[in-house]
C-alpha cells in the first residue's frame, strides 16, 4: 500500500484534470498572498504544491538510473546519484526510494535558496523559481564566483535583475533546448507567478 508521500507523488503524476484542479487551488492562494503584497523571509518558506507539480513535469519520474544531458547518472525526479546511493546506470529503484530522494533533494535545495538570498524577502512564486534554479543547477553554480550578476542583483534587492539572471541553458558545456524552455518557465514563475509549461499552448497559468 502506498504511504502518504507516495500518494502525493501519484497525485502530481496523475490525470491532467486532477493535476489542473490541484494547481488552481494553490495558484488561487498565491494570488491572495500577492494581492496582500506580502513578501516573507525565505527562512519561513518551503516549496509550494504547484511548484512540485511543475518540477515533476520538468524532470519526469524515472525508476531506472540513466545519464542526464550532462552525462551524470540520475534517477527519480532528477536526483543525481551520489556514492552513498550505491547505484549505477541501469539499476532500478522503487516508489519509496524515489520519494526519499525527492524529499531529501527538495530540502537541500530549499536550504540552498535560503543561503543564496539571505534576508531578501520573497513571494512564494519568487521562492519557487529560485528553488527550481538551485534544484536544477546546484548551489555551487549560483555561487558568487559562478553567478556574480545574480548575487549582485540579490544584494541590491533588484527583483527584475534577479529574474533576468535565471536563464541557464547549458549542461556539460553544451546548449540544451529543454533547459531553454525550463528557463523561460522559471522566469514566468518568478515574474508573474505563472507555473504553466510554455511548450504547451493550453498550459494553465501560461501566457
Amino acid at each position: 500500500m502506498l504511504g502518504a508521500g507516495a500518494l502525493g507523488l501519484t497525485a502530481f503524476t496523475g490525470p491532467p484534470k486532477a493535476r489542473k484542479a490541484f494547481g488552481i487551488d494553490e495558484d488561487m492562494q498565491r494570488v491572495v498572498d500577492d494581492v496582500a503584497g506580502v513578501r516573507k523571509p525565505a527562512a519561513l518558506m518551503k516549496a509550494s504544491g504547484t511548484f512540485k507539480q511543475a518540477l515533476i513535469e520538468e524532470e519526469g519520474v524515472r525508476y531506472t538510473v540513466y545519464r542526464d544531458v550532462a552525462g551524470y547518472p540520475t534517477v527519480g525526479v532528477g536526483h543525481l546519484i551520489l556514492p552513498e546511493d550505491d547505484l549505477q546506470v541501469g539499476d532500478r529503484v522503487d516508489e519509496a526510494q524515489v520519494l526519499q530522494f525527492l524529499e531529501h533533494d527538495l530540502a537541500k535545495a530549499e536550504q540552498g535558496v535560503r543561503l543564496l538570498v539571505g534576508d531578501l524577502p520573497l513571494h512564494q512564486h519568487e521562492f519557487d523559481a529560485l528553488l527550481d534554479l538551485v534544484y536544477n543547477v546546484g548551489l555551487g553554480n549560483v555561487s558568487e564566483n559562478e553567478s556574480p550578476r545574480l548575487n549582485t542583483a540579490i544584494e541590491s534587492r533588484d527583483y527584475e535583475a534577479i529574474a533576468a539572471e535565471l536563464d541557464y541553458t547549458h549542461a556539460g558545456g553544451k546548449f540544451a533546448r529543454g533547459l531553454q524552455f525550463r528557463s523561460e518557465r522559471r522566469a514566468k514563475i518568478f515574474m508573474k507567478g505563472r507555473y504553466g509549461d510554455p511548450r504547451q499552448n493550453d498550459a494553465p497559468y501560461s501566457t
